[in-house]
């Protein structure tokens, strides 16, 4: 697959870009019951992501592409398949090649509608 099935890009769940932390990115998500997130998000340039940090864990799985997730000194480069966790308050931030996906499960609230 070349982009996230269309059910998954509905423009309902659209992240509008004042959100984003990368620019050239589209993005969409869903929330749980719990308060909890997941975040879908499709990168059409070579990009790095502005350093953030939240209170609650994220878990990030590359679906295509190459992800790298920047944190503790350390780079961690993700294709796809790979996953990494990151717990809550660690400053990071990420660097990602055009044509890249991700899934971002977020244990708490990080896009506000």
């Amino acid at each position: 697959m070349k982009e996230f099935p269309n059910f998954m890009r509905n423009r309902l769940n659209h992240i509008d870009s004042s959100q984003q932390n990368t620019q050239d990115i589209d993005g969409y998500y869903f929330e749980g019951n719990d308060g909890n997130q997941m975040a879908f998000w499709t990168y059409y340039a070579d990009r790095e992501s502005k350093e953030q940090i939240h209170e609650f864990d994220e878990y990030t799985v590359c679906v295509a592409g190459e992800y790298v997730e920047i944190f503790n000194g350390t780079e961690h480069i993700l294709h796809s398949g790979d996953e990494i966790f990151v717990p809550k308050g660690t400053p990071h931030h990420g660097r990602v090649k055009s044509g890249t996906r991700t899934i971002h499960c977020f244990g708490g609230k990080r896009i506000c509608k």
